[in-house]
């Protein structure tokens, strides 16, 4: 940064650190490259709001010529626009050179909707006909990779026109789970009973599915940052997809791209957005083209839904127990207590680079729901969906029967849960299996 510049901020610290609130303006620097992510987790590591926003103007001052005009934009397109007006009365203009352009073609990226509950007649958990469901037909891009188009097995239909990902590498690729069950009493979270199960039931799924599995359980928050930092070094150029599945505590965090966040057993949160940076094709190259997975069991705030009427020819029976619990950490104290057991989980965001898909087990703000006994309600569905459905389905349309599935149940007869997904993939993705 050039000299003058500098001075500017140094002659406007006392009012910088006094006023600024630097979590608002964290994505929007991350995004326009001023800082990189072990940056921010520093500056967010050195202590109160004060204290973070003095480390930032003393990082900004050693972050190149074009960082100051990037801080002004972060600062407007913040809200703070009295800071950005005193940083630039005492500043010459400054013209942003853009970065050395590249043409870049993206594919159109049709993110998967949450879908709303379809007209099934559901039994009992036990006796669950195959739910017949409309595929999407997502539009697909340019892909740099060769086209691979896989045998269309018996009774599937589907247009030849639509595109699938290569997955027949053996092994497919690397799953990597992170269960987080007994928390430190200094996080002031509850255990979460019975996610074993959880982990026990997806760790064998994917077994199935080719895939080398790794678990990780109790991890704190930055044992979850180096497990995915080594997941993102590793060389994938042999495999064809890679999987994060987080079974834990979460809550709802500000994000620029994918919402909410997951405790390590410290208490202290990743941004699910952080998460799938680890993955993207920056930082992990091998993994460029190839879809990234990734399965969240936790809660996305503190919310419960109670669910809305339906007409009788919608109704259908709903399913829970008196041991449902929830996997989130409520952001206030307006949500009415279940019981003292009772968890949530959650979720984050992130840019949107392509070939990623982000499966969350409950809608933004809400709670995630976990029997003791059985699990959740989102992993139990997620895995017979997968058993029941892999030879003939996508992944887009299994996760489709499992939201609705679990859209149905209920929590002590009256709260429900609505899974959901972001989807950036570019084409349809079929699992390995072993034809029955």
């Amino acid at each position: 940064m050039e000299e003058r510049l500098k001075k500017i901020l140094q002659r406007n610290r006392t009012t910088l650190v006094r006023d600024l609130d630097p979590s608002n303006i964290y994505d929007g620097l991350l995004e326009k490259g001023v800082f990189t992510q072990d940056m921010i987790d520093e500056i967010k590591s050195s202590g109160t709001r004060r204290d973070q926003a003095r480390q930032l103007v003393r990082d900004l001052e050693t972050r190149g010529s074009r960082a100051f005009p990037l801080f002004l934009e972060c600062l407007q397109e913040t809200g703070q626009h009295s800071l950005a007006e005193l940083l630039q009365n005492g500043a010459p203009t400054v013209h942003l050179q853009p970065a050395t352009p590249t043409q870049v073609v993206r594919p159109v990226l049709q993110p998967l909707p949450v879908s709303s509950p379809m007209d099934v007649d559901k039994q009992r958990k036990d006796d669950v006909p195959l739910c017949p469901v409309q595929k999407p037909s997502p539009t697909l891009g340019p892909s740099p990779d060769k086209d691979h188009m896989r045998p269309r097995p018996q009774g599937r239909t589907r247009r030849d026109s639509v595109q699938s990902y290569k997955m027949d590498a053996s092994p497919c690729g690397h799953c990597l789970i992170i269960n987080n069950v007994e928390f430190e009493p200094q996080s002031e979270l509850n255990n979460r009973k019975g996610s074993h199960i959880d982990c026990d039931k997806l760790e064998n799924r994917f077994k199935s599915l080719n895939f080398i599995v790794e678990v990780k359980t109790n991890l704190k928050q930055r044992q979850i940052k180096h497990e995915l930092s080594a997941l993102s070094k590793m060389d994938h150029s042999q495999y064809d997809c890679c999987v994060v599945i987080m079974l834990s505590h979460g809550t709802e965090v500000s994000h620029n791209r994918f919402p909410g966040a997951v405790y390590g057993v410290d208490g202290q949160y990743v941004p699910v957005q952080y998460i799938t940076n680890y993955l993207n094709g920056q930082h992990c190259p091998s993994l460029q083209g190839k879809p990234k997975l990734f399965f969240i069991q936790a809660c996305g705030g503190g919310e419960k839904d109670t669910g809305f009427e339906v007409s009788p020819d919608e109704a259908e029976p709903s399913i829970g127990g008196a041991d449902d619990q929830t996997d989130a950490i409520p952001m206030s104290s307006s949500s009415d207590s279940l019981s003292t057991s009772d968890e949530v989980d959650a979720r984050t965001t992130l840019p949107t680079p392509s070939d990623i898909l982000v499966s969350y087990s409950t809608f933004p703000g809400y709670v995630s729901w976990r029997d003791t006994q059985s699990g959740s309600w989102y992993v139990e569905t997620l895995d017979r969906i997968l058993e029941e459905n892999v030879v003939t389905e996508d992944l887009a349309t299994m996760l489709m029967i499992v939201n609705n599935e679990v859209s149905q149940n209920s929590a002590k007869g009256l709260y429900k849960q609505m899974p959901g997904s972001f989807n950036f993939l570019r084409k349809l993705l079929y699992f390995q299996s072993q034809a029955k």
